[in-house]
């Protein structure tokens, strides 16, 4: 009999995404599953239901999911959600494990083997996979869009007859995978692009993408990166002279991007009420670290706040903003995870492959996960070359 995988409808306020497209749902028919989309599921995410029926899949309901073999989702199930899941199920989804140690604990007391996208290791092996970067990219993007929208000026410079509009100057501070689509992003729509970043390989990267990169480049600087490609730890006479310059020069810009997000961590406080109330009236700040406390002093999540006429837009969840297009690239995400696991239409997991065991939380009624209470801690990964956003934030507060 084959196997039922169940594509869930979001629960969580504000998040439009779901977890598979019609793509995918077709590959996973024809690897031999049996696919129940819930009803709706892809609504926010321009995907009716008679698309995923085109693919294969039968519309149901939540009550589905109680005899499903694999539940995918967007965000970790809830308690309601997971009581309703069978003993043994598979459970793979976005699982925000990082000081929830409980509500892991609980997924495991029910039975469920469940899986945490955001934990993939960051190896050539499992960039398909990595959601991390795939929401990233598109969360950058999005910050220009929304710092466009909100800016009372024309992102481009403009000569005309009547005079010249000078190019917005954008600031983006941090150079990961966010950080590279904003300044990509920004440089496209016209505007003066500069960007900071504490990884000396990233002044590279800024300036394929034509922008400014912005550091005291000092001996100390040249050698701030470690072979394995994080940070070291800077002087304080080093920290003190880059924040000087970095504020100096958020003074000048019309629009600042903060994507320094530490996965369990609060995000590092890289913008000050000082800085802010140095930048002109009309001033936009970007907080892409919201959701952890912010990379901006005065950003709240889920909301715009001005601040003597300088605007903090601190959105909550930025992939989802764009849902159509992130939906797309995290249902492939899944897919290609899953795929490693379906052998002639059954579910075999390998607990010794490296992709299960840096993403696996529970199994066999308890956590097994070394980082969240299942043994010893596993050891940090080396970064690729080109670092994603979550490694890439880490450098800014790790040695």
């Amino acid at each position: 009999m084959a196997k039922l995988l169940f594509i869930a409808k979001e629960k969580a306020p504000g998040e439009s995404r779901v977890a598979g497209s019609p793509d995918t749902v077709k590959k996973l028919v024809a690897a031999g599953l049996e696919v129940v989309v819930e009803a709706d599921a892809g609504s926010q995410s321009r995907i009716p239901d008679a698309e995923f029926e085109k693919a294969g899949a039968t519309i149901g309901t939540a009550a589905d999911a109680a005899r499903a073999d694999v539940v995918l989702k967007v965000r970790r199930p809830d308690a309601e959600e997971a009581a309703g899941y069978k003993s043994g199920a598979i459970v793979i989804a976005i699982m925000d494990p990082y000081g929830h140690n409980d509500l892991i604990a609980d997924l495991g007391s029910k039975g469920l083997t469940t899986f945490a996208m955001e934990l993939m290791p960051r190896i050539t092996r499992a960039q398909s996979m990595d959601v991390l970067s795939s929401q990233a990219n598109l969360a950058g993007y999005q910050a220009v869009i929304d710092a466009a929208a909100a800016f009372d000026r024309a992102m481009p410079m403009m000569m005309t007859a009547a005079g010249t509009v000078p190019a917005a100057k954008v600031f983006v501070m941090g150079a990961g995978v966010a950080g590279l689509q904003a300044i990509a992003t920004a440089k496209r729509l016209g505007a003066a692009v500069s960007a900071t970043d504490v990884r000396p390989a990233s002044k590279e990267q800024v300036a394929s993408l034509g922008g400014k990169f912005i550091a005291v480049e000092d001996e100390e600087f040249k050698a701030a990166e470690t072979a394995g490609g994080y940070a070291k730890e800077m002087s304080k006479e080093y920290q003190a002279k880059q924040a000087a310059l970095v504020a100096d020069h958020i003074a000048k810009q019309d629009i600042v991007i903060t994507t320094a997000l530490i996965p369990g961590r609060p995000a590092p406080r890289l913008v000050t009420a000082d800085m802010i109330a140095s930048m002109r009236p009309g001033s936009i700040l970007v907080d892409l670290a919201v959701e952890r406390g912010g990379n901006v002093e005065g950003a709240v999540a889920g909301e715009v706040v001005d601040k003597n006429g300088v605007r903090i837009i601190g959105y909550n969840n930025v992939p989802g903003r764009i849902a159509a297009s992130a939906s797309l690239l995290y249902a492939k995400n899944l897919l290609t995870f899953l795929q490693t696991m379906i052998k002639d239409g059954d579910i075999a997991i390998n607990f010794d492959d490296e992709l299960v065991k840096a993403t696996a939380l529970t199994h066999g009624g308890k956590v097994i996960h070394p980082n969240f209470g299942g043994g010893t801690p596993a050891p940090t990964p080396a970064p690729p070359p080109q670092a994603t956003e979550a490694v890439a934030a880490t450098n800014k507060g790790d040695a």
